[in-house]
């Protein structure tokens, strides 16, 4: 797992640009909002998922792994994977929330 960053080729970093780039990518996306000290405890999803940050910071474990997505960053983390997340920070996440069937 390797964190993706936001290449400016893609165009601006914003929510259109940014979902349009998951999207051609085959994900369905949502987006959301997590206030500072939001928690995810381990967890796993039953598909392929790309967690995508335009705002704030998210830590994120995975693997034995510790991940810290920025603005721009996204991390593929694949379907049956164990992992966490966390807001860090004092500013809330706005993610992109993208999942593969």
């Amino acid at each position: 797992m390797n964190v993706e960053s936001w290449n400016p080729d893609w165009g601006e970093l914003n929510e259109l640009n940014m979902r349009q780039k998951l999207e051609q990518e085959g994900f369905s996306v949502v987006c959301y909002t997590y206030s500072p000290g939001t928690y995810f405890p381990e967890h796993s999803h039953s598909v392929d998922k790309k967690d995508s940050v335009l705002s704030g910071k998210f830590l994120m474990t995975a693997l034995g792994n510790e991940f810290i997505l920025g603005p721009g960053d996204m991390l593929l983390v694949p379907a049956g994977t164990v992992h966490t997340a966390k807001v860090i920070g004092q500013d809330p996440v706005i993610s992109l929330d993208a999942t593969k069937s």
